[in-house]
């Protein structure tokens, strides 16, 4: 899919690969100040050649950007260096391709912009979201439509709930998520995420009270009206939703 500009600054080349955990497919953003000649690419998506063809073609790519080490973000990022030149970093080692780690209060400067790198873990435990001035890249800890899935056991449910507050905190800020549309309030949004991880936690608590003893019983109770294809997602919440609540006692 060709392009489609989001701002200023920023432009989303939409992966095809659309599914019930996916969305439209995975959002790679494609990061440069007005008249800069190179950009910054972040979540170049899956493995699909003519995809990242399309990427590479907005280059020159200066650096490669990883919210997280999911497939769905991260597979295409070996074969995009190679048709690039650039760079990977990935706060996991294992997903950086010649270049430094990423982390909590880095700059990343390229493309003529500077990217401040936050530690926003919850969804997996190397989440990170990326701020600009007036944007925040989110990756999937806040998804563009619906909510995320905790992805226990590396995902972990106060660390996420931790990284929500943060969000919040950012305010009017442009949310560019990793799948789904633009959202025009990082605060709105954040405060709506938690509002529902409160409400699971008490659905949660009540399946409990009402019996369930295992993660599947809790899952059809209390996603009963949630697509049954995600319920094996759901299942990784609820996991990270009854650690939480063990470790509340």
């Amino acid at each position: 899919m060709e392009p489609r500009r989001v701002s200023d600054v920023a432009s989303v080349v939409l992966a095809p690969n659309p599914s019930p955990m996916t969305l439209e497919g995975t959002n790679t953003w494609v990061l440069r100040a007005p008249g800069a000649p190179g950009c910054i690419v972040v979540d170049p998506g899956p493995l699909h050649e003519q995809h990242l063809a399309l990427v590479a073609g907005q280059g020159p790519v200066e650096v490669v950007l990883l919210t997280h080490g999911h497939l769905d973000h991260s597979e295409g990022a070996r074969r995009l260096a190679e048709l690039t030149g650039a760079p990977v970093r990935a706060l996991d080692p294992a997903h950086r391709l010649g270049s430094e780690g990423l982390g909590e209060g880095d700059v990343v400067a390229a493309g003529g912009l500077e990217l401040r790198v936050l530690h926003t873990p919850g969804h997996t435990g190397d989440s990170l979201s990326f701020l600009l001035e007036d944007a925040v890249l989110t990756g999937d800890t806040v998804l563009g439509r619906g909510t995320t899935v905790v992805a226990h056991p590396d995902g972990v449910l106060g660390d996420y709930l931790a990284s929500l507050r943060r969000l919040r905190e950012l305010g009017d800020l442009t949310v560019l998520p990793g799948h789904g549309p633009e959202l025009a309030s990082a605060g709105v949004v954040a405060e709506q995420y938690l509002r529902h991880r409160e409400a699971r936690l008490d659905q949660v608590r009540a399946a409990l009270e009402d019996g369930a003893l295992t993660p599947d019983e809790v899952v059809g109770t209390v996603y009963a009206d949630v697509d049954p294809a995600l319920w094996p997602a759901a299942r990784l919440s609820v996991m990270a939703q009854l650690d939480h609540l063990r470790a509340s006692r």
